[in-house]
């Protein structure tokens, strides 16, 4: 509920800040152009009538702003872009009109905020996302590599791809045109070097996880199949605060929910939303895979377990057992694999938040 005298609306910008401010107990407004420096905003809002309460949108600027006026207890509301309310019949955008329809909505509490990180965890978010980056890079640079050698009839056939056989079969490959050698060479030097810059990123990942603030989190997640150091991090760092939500609302968060065309007596279901955290969700459907194959605990998933309490041993166990029962199920039903997937993947998300919020 919107307490304070002043409302505070932000466009936030690389290069600068519109403002517009409103005294409620007056009816004054107050309206400012300002250089994108959190000190500077935070002097021009604490000049007006106290106390004051500011709003601006999520976007590529961050959460700098938001931490430095919450440091200067000015409260501060971040919104999700995707769920402001917009006025259906406007025709004229501009970044004033932008930060006294923010000013509004702080007045009415009609937004949803989002949660900000700390400096901690949004360093840990970003460091995941490289590690993802590198990711789709190194799959990128594969595929342009074997993809060159396959044009010209080069094709290996020796296992299992991009091993250490592999890797020493590309060494000796060698060609008669030295314009074909020197893409090859580039092609394969792109590998080499993503490879290289992927295990680096894998290395300090793995270093935060076994001595850092999310390594009890990261203990019980991994007693769930699928989900292994970095899978668990990732989920940690992204989600952040498990105690937000709910098991049946963290699936929702994650838009591993059906989509919902209703009315009167007609209702109808679509895929998945696909909304919020969309680095989080590509993990649990990764993880979701492993639970396909039938369940029996091997060394890797008991070697999890023996860094985890036992109580998140045996809710890991359980979690298991029914994820791996209804893919069973689905498969029984017949249904479509990346359906079922989708629906293993927002009840494993259940399962990863009872471990997260577990108490010992």
């Amino acid at each position: 509920m919107f307490t304070e005298r002043t409302s505070v609306g932000l466009d936030v910008h690389a290069r600068s800040v519109v403002a517009h401010a409103m005294d409620v107990q007056t009816g004054e407004i107050f309206k400012a152009r300002l250089c994108p420096d959190p000190l500077e905003v935070t002097a021009w809002i604490k000049a007006l009538p106290g106390p004051a309460a500011a709003i601006y949108e999520a976007g590529p600027t961050g959460y700098g702003l938001a931490r430095t006026l919450l440091s200067h207890d000015i409260r501060t509301v971040v919104a999700a872009p995707s769920k402001l309310q917009k006025p259906a019949g406007s025709r004229v955008k501009t970044d004033a009109i932008d930060a006294e329809h923010l000013s509004t909505l702080l007045r009415l509490d009609a937004f949803t905020a989002v949660t900000v990180p700390d400096e901690l965890t949004e360093a840990a978010r970003d460091l995941v996302r490289a590690r993802e980056d590198c990711r789709s890079d190194l799959m990128r640079a594969r595929h342009r590599l074997s993809k060159l050698l396959l044009r010209h009839g080069i094709v290996y056939s020796g296992g299992q791809a991009w091993v250490g056989a592999h890797d020493a079969w590309l060494r000796r490959q060698r060609v008669e045109s030295p314009l074909l050698q020197a893409a090859f060479d580039e092609a394969y030097d792109s590998v080499v070097t993503i490879t290289a810059r992927r295990d680096r990123l894998e290395e300090r990942i793995e270093a935060m996880a076994v001595d850092g603030p999310w390594t009890d989190t990261i203990r019980r997640l991994g007693c769930l199949r699928g989900i292994s150091t970095l899978t668990g991090f990732g989920l940690a760092v992204e989600i952040g605060d498990w105690n937000r939500f709910s098991g049946n609302s963290i699936g929702s968060y994650l838009g591993l929910v059906p989509s919902e065309n209703s009315s009167g007596q007609s209702r109808s279901l679509g895929p998945i939303t696909k909304t919020g955290n969309g680095h989080a969700r590509r993990l649990l459907v990764e993880a979701a895979w492993h639970h396909q194959h039938r369940y029996v605990p091997g060394k890797t998933i008991r070697d999890r377990w023996d860094l985890a309490s036992p109580a998140a041993r045996a809710r890991g166990d359980l979690g298991n057992r029914r994820l791996n029962h209804r893919w069973n199920q689905f498969k029984k039903r017949k249904k479509a694999n990346n359906v079922a997937n989708a629906a293993i993947a927002r009840e494993l998300a259940g399962w990863c938040w009872s471990l997260a919020v577990l108490e010992e």
